[in-house]
């Protein structure tokens, strides 16, 4: 066990390194110029303070030396600081990341609430509508543009039927609580403001069904096709014979065999969640890590996108960590591969 767990830290680390390196060299071939962006039409009239920027951030320096120094901070805690801001990077990912986190998981909890169960019915009612609905509900999730639902869900319920708030996090009359965790439920919760907790809960709704829409049309299919895999296995065949209920079998027999391929999946959507909600964000005008990075590669913000890059690839190395880990939970005889 104990080396299965450090071959996966090592490869998870090598990985993260991996990941910042692909980007560094990406950011710095695509077109576009920080000092353009940042100094506009004085780049071009003063030679001297073109000069005094570039070395201010390290751009004058080699791209092997600027991927150094990014190292050595990175090792130190320290992501930079944003050209487009002048605050330190890690900052500003404090003052972002919540809004993203709380979306992307309340985005991820209702796709299993509703993927999974839906998936489970669908393979024991195999070809009956319930069925073809899960299949209709997996296709249309899957297949539709993200930026295409949020401006249908915006249109229809907030512009049309004036069901659901507009976009943001709050309403303009309201005001935000005190930050103790950037969580606007659990802020709200802890200091008892129960009108500005529902503010924020009915301004959830829209952003995060759009945002679970991709991910819960995906835990429908894999979990119906890892049941119907399970319950064609013979263990199905010989609990039946002995008697067994039909519930029985499927939640204490079937289900736990079909977990596997759906915690993957459901790992790697959750970080996905939490790294790809650049549309939904902007759509919505949710104050997130998506927007941020957004406008950093809008304005060529070479720290923060290498820091925004650094803190993606961690998190989808930590959460594919964490899957592998519970691999050895769900069946122990991967270890022993």
């Amino acid at each position: 066990m104990i080396r299965y767990v450090v071959s996966r830290l090592v490869v998870s680390v090598a990985m993260v390194l991996l990941a910042t390196l692909v980007i560094f060299l990406i950011a710095n071939t695509v077109p576009g110029d920080p000092v353009l962006t940042a100094l506009g039409d004085m780049a071009a009239s003063d030679p001297a303070q073109v000069a005094e920027f570039r070395a201010r951030w390290g751009l004058d320096l080699p791209l092997w030396h600027q991927y150094w120094l990014f190292l050595e901070r990175l090792a130190h805690g320290d992501l930079g600081v944003s050209i487009s801001s002048r605050r330190p990077v890690l900052q500003d990912i404090i003052d972002y990341a919540p809004a993203t986190l709380e979306l992307a998981t309340v985005a991820f909890i209702l796709s299993v609430l509703v993927g999974l169960p839906l998936g489970v019915l669908a393979a024991v009612r195999r070809d009956t509508v319930i069925d073809h609905v899960a299949r209709a509900v997996s296709l249309i999730g899957v297949s539709a543009p993200t930026f295409w639902l949020a401006f249908i869900a915006l249109a229809v319920f907030y512009g049309q039927l004036n069901w659901a708030p507009g976009p943001g996090r709050l309403d303009a009359v309201s005001f935000p609580p005190d930050r103790i965790t950037g969580l606007l439920l659990i802020d709200t919760a802890l200091q008892g403001d129960w009108e500005t907790f529902h503010d924020a809960a009915a301004h959830l709704v829209l952003p995060s069904i759009v945002l679970a829409a991709a991910t819960l049309g995906l835990i429908t299919r894999t979990t119906r096709a890892a049941m119907l895999e399970a319950l064609s296995q013979d263990y199905v065949r010989v609990a039946k014979a002995k008697g067994l209920r039909g519930r029985l079998i499927v939640v204490g027999h079937a289900l736990p065999n079909a977990m596997l391929p759906v915690v993957t999946l459901g790992g790697l959507a959750y970080a996905n969640l939490l790294a790809g909600a650049v549309m939904t964000e902007t759509v919505f005008s949710w104050p997130g890590l998506g927007r941020y990075t957004f406008r950093s590669a809008v304005t060529v913000d070479f720290p923060a996108i290498m820091a925004v890059t650094a803190i993606v690839a961690a998190i989808f190395v930590l959460v594919n960590f964490l899957v592998d880990m519970s691999y050895a939970l769900l069946d122990p005889r991967v270890v022993k591969k």
